[in-house]
């Protein structure tokens, strides 16, 4: 069973308040991913000049990097209702039939995770992407026939963190592929900036970097550890938050200098310790940490393999010499 990751990119906060509605609201606020928003504004404002849904895009990417905030963005830039569902959620047809049948025109369908649909939910979308229609097959055999629904123009944008597990027939229907990378320190530090005002927090400069270095390049993560410093300034009261009290805040939730928890340094200390720093197979990984391996390809190995700290060859898992550094 997968253990509760403080750092895990995946899960979202759910806290409530004015004051941590932290998500960007319009393009101005939206921090980072310069070359997504460009083409995203850009299509926006060429669907609000032909008086028409905007095309449908696919926004690709690890994680916790703004694909969420960004669709919200768009659906309230174009005026419309911004519809939200998960791709795993849908499990039978009709399912998204009813999605597809119960959204106005020149709304937004969201489908997160849009990779893990079932290939006979998705053929759906097919026809509704292109000629704004459901098709849908009544009966078996010899007696079963086509039902034809028409819908009403819209923008699906699908989110999804693995794009080489869509189908081909899906991906091609998409207008535009755009692909979220993580974001540099100085971008999280702008937006740990922008929150901490939200949240009546007074980070000093130091501070706010420090955060953004440990962040493991994503906003989502970045702002969970703000909420946590806010905490420890509370208990403490402290009205200006210094490095040191965010140092001793970043010990306490077991985040490293590199921004790796308990979790990533298990995985390398068992490439280490039990396969001699590898090559080691995925299966092989997946069984000694009692992990699941798409967590482990989808949550864990990203950022490792973006920091250089574990490589992938024909043959498996390698640690890096940064990496074999770091664990001694």
């Amino acid at each position: 069973m997968s253990e509760e990751r403080f750092l895990d990119s995946n899960k979202d906060d759910n806290e409530q308040g004015p004051e941590l509605r932290l998500r960007p609201t319009n393009f101005d606020e939206y921090i980072g991913q310069k070359r997504v928003v460009e083409n995203v504004d850009l299509m926006v404002r060429s669907a609000l000049k032909r008086k028409s849904s905007m095309d449908h895009v696919l926004l690709s990417g690890p994680p916790g990097l703004g694909k969420t905030s960004l669709a919200m963005i768009i659906a309230n830039r174009l005026g419309s209702e911004l519809h939200v569902v998960s791709g795993p959620a849908i499990e039978k047809k009709g399912d998204l039939a009813a999605v597809l049948t119960n959204i106005n025109k020149s709304d937004v369908l969201f489908i997160d995770e849009i990779h893990r649909m079932h290939i006979s939910v998705e053929e759906i979308l097919y026809s509704a992407m292109e000629d704004y229609r459901l098709d849908i097959l009544i009966g078996q055999g010899a007696s079963a026939r086509t039902m034809q629904i028409d819908l009403v123009p819209f923008t699906l944008i699908g989110a999804t963190t693995r794009s080489g597990l869509l189908s081909n027939p899906l991906r091609d229907r998409f207008m535009a592929h755009l692909h979220f990378d993580f974001y540099a320190p100085e971008e999280l530090a702008i937006i740990l900036d922008n929150n901490s005002k939200k949240m009546h927090i007074n980070l000093e400069k130091e501070a706010k970097l420090e955060i953004a270095k440990r962040s493991r390049g994503t906003p989502r993560i970045a702002n969970r550890i703000l909420r946590r410093v806010r905490d420890f300034a509370l208990i403490e009261d402290k009205k200006n938050v210094d490095i040191e009290h965010v140092k001793k805040g970043l010990d306490l939730l077991d985040i490293d200098n590199l921004g790796l928890d308990s979790m990533d340094r298990k995985i390398l200390k068992v490439i280490h310790e039990f396969y001699n720093n590898g090559p080691v197979g995925i299966e092989a990984l997946s069984a000694t940490l009692g992990e699941d391996k798409q967590t482990i390809e989808e949550v864990y190995e990203p950022f490792l393999l973006k920091e250089g700290l574990l490589l992938r060859t024909p043959r498996g898992r390698v640690l890096s010499e940064k990496s074999i550094k770091h664990i001694s």
